[in-house]
């Protein structure tokens, strides 16, 4: 057997493109977008995807160039995770909430040499190549038109192209050739998307994901998710995230109907629910909590599933959002895996348990999922794995095929995190339980050092989510002369409260059911807590804020 070699015929690169040319065969007369008033089949969307990748190719954009897109979660958005991948080019999907400065600097980090904008981020994007030193070459700049988005828009030029844009992206497409023979990767190693980290600042993180890695990650994703042929899948999760964690690629694998929404709130959610049957819908813990919070919500007529990561939700909104119906997952994934790639696997014997402890058990993390190799909780310091006994922290490491080719154009960050010794280190904290689930505490800079003892302000959180009153909960460390650090809790209350209560009050609710070290001292008030474009809270903002106050005090604070 040792003669036996792999050959062309069996080694041929793997590549998610490839299933929207499956999709237009097996699904070519079913739906594929529903956007609006816009609806296109499998066959549609195989064919304007060629279009755009035949036209892009006529302007000169190869194999290696950077793409980017700066747009919401509409169709043109959907198509360019095919038509750009198409021609070779790598796509770079752009936060939409990032400010020009950033956009600016991400633009010239990558080198993209061509950014299709939404008609409602025109003055972002004008604004962000306004920023380009003389002697840089911007971007070519292609404007995605939307008549709804126009409707809204205050600009009353949107409808009309000015000259800083070379075209429209519907133009593109209608000048495509449908027949383009699209540009399989000479290898699955080569890059198909670049993404850079939430929270990105002047030192931009651009993490690069692989054809191959990329074909394993949306694969694993529908297995580990369980998703059947021809879901309803509603878009809650931005694309720009992780490429909506692989699903634009997932959905064509499995022919779902991709039910793209602009923006949205719990009344959008719903009506979409009802409209076109959705079964299926990813997010960010936020949204679970803007839809348990929705004052005029009745249970679910049929079950939806919903897969959150992102942070570890409390419990207690698992525990309200599935009472409404909602079948909840949760798992874990980074920029860096492309997807989750850990998944709280459910056993049928949990199933039994009182409505609280699944709760419990089910906002933890879980275990790797069948497309990575290991995953593991290990000490700092030694290397090796912590103790199994649910409370000894260290940094959750994985290593697997879904794991990024590197950071752009930054070898040392790139080393930094992906070791010799085979690991990517996450620079998660976690802990591993006796069943060998793990469960996230917190990022490493996010842990709380009070006194010497290590605090993880993730568990004092679960305690803050619980309370009746609290919606939003967010806990940071505060300077102190004496401890060093101490716990500040920023939280936000439930509307039409007819008592709110006092800082002393939540203090004492925490004191209740915390060992006394872990209490927060100072609780501040915000209307809501600042989070990033995917419903992450912005602790670094807070972060600042608790900072800015000094030594800690015991007077309230209301911001």
């Amino acid at each position: 057997m040792e003669e036996l070699k792999p050959r062309p015929a069996s080694s041929s690169p793997l590549t998610p493109l490839g299933f929207l040319e499956r999709a237009a065969t097996v699904y070519g007369d079913c739906t594929s977008i529903i956007y609006n008033n816009t609806s296109y089949t499998w066959s549609d969307t195989h064919r304007r995807c060629l279009q755009i990748a035949s036209s892009l190719s006529s302007t000169g954009i190869k194999r290696g160039h950077v793409v980017s897109v700066l747009a919401p979660n509409i169709p043109a958005m959907y198509e360019l995770h095919f038509a750009v991948p198409m021609t070779g080019a790598v796509l770079n999907s752009i936060n939409t909430r990032l400010d020009a400065r950033i956009v600016s600097i991400l633009l010239r980090h990558c080198e993209s040499k061509l950014l299709f904008v939404d008609t409602l981020s025109r003055s972002l994007a004008l604004e962000a190549i306004s920023l380009f030193p003389p002697n840089t070459k911007p971007p070519l700049l292609v404007l995605i038109g939307d008549d709804s988005a126009d409707a809204e828009s205050s600009d009353s030029s949107s409808s009309t192209v000015d000259s800083r844009f070379c075209c429209t992206y519907e133009s593109l497409v209608k000048k495509g050739d449908p027949d383009f023979k699209w540009v399989r990767p000479q290898s699955e190693w080569n890059p198909i998307v670049l993404n850079y980290t939430s929270g990105t600042t002047s030192s931009p993180k651009g993490v690069v994901h692989s054809h191959r890695g990329t074909f394993m990650m949306t694969l694993d994703s529908l297995i580990d998710w369980g998703v059947p042929k021809q879901p309803v899948y509603l878009w809650t999760l931005p694309m720009f995230h992780a490429n909506g964690w692989s699903f634009t690629w997932g959905m064509a694998a499995v022919g779902g109907i991709n039910v793209c929404v602009r923006k949205f709130d719990a009344p959008i959610i719903y009506s979409l629910i009802k409209k076109h049957g959705v079964t299926h819908m990813c997010g960010a813990p936020v949204v679970l909590s803007m839809l348990s919070n929705f004052p005029e919500i009745k249970p679910l007529q049929s079950p939806v599933k919903i897969l959150t990561a992102g942070a570890p939700p409390p419990a207690a909104v698992l525990f309200r959002t599935e009472a409404l119906g909602f079948i909840v997952s949760h798992g874990y994934g980074l920029t860096e895996t492309g997807g989750l790639v850990v998944s709280c696997a459910w056993k049928r014997g949990w199933n039994k348990l009182p409505a609280t402890e699944r709760a419990r058990l089910k906002a933890r993390q879980g275990v790797r999922t069948l497309g990575m190799t290991e995953a593991d909780v290990v000490d700092t310091e030694s290397g090796l794995s912590v103790r199994r006994d649910g409370s000894t922290l260290g940094e959750i490491v994985l290593r697997g095929a879904c794991i990024m080719l590197g950071y752009l154009k930054d070898p040392n960050g790139t080393n930094k995190c992906m070791k010799e010794n085979g690991w990517f280190f996450t620079g998660d904290v976690g802990v591993m339980h006796p069943d060998g689930y793990m469960e996230i505490k917190d990022r490493s800079k996010d842990v709380i050092i009070s006194g010497g003892e290590n605090l993880s302000s993730v568990e004092v959180e679960s305690i803050l989510y619980n309370h009746p009153a609290i919606i939003e909960a967010a806990v940071v460390a505060r300077p102190d002369d004496y401890w060093g650090e101490i716990p500040c809790a920023f939280v936000s209350l439930k509307a039409g409260l007819t008592q709110k209560p006092s800082e002393k009050e939540i203090i004492e609710y925490c004191r209740a059911k915390l060992p006394h070290y872990m209490v927060p001292k100072t609780v501040v008030f915000k209307e809501e807590l600042p989070k990033t474009s995917t419903g992450k809270i912005q602790k670094f903002l807070l972060r600042e804020i608790a900072k800015g106050m000094g030594s800690s005090s015991t007077r309230v604070s209301k911001m």
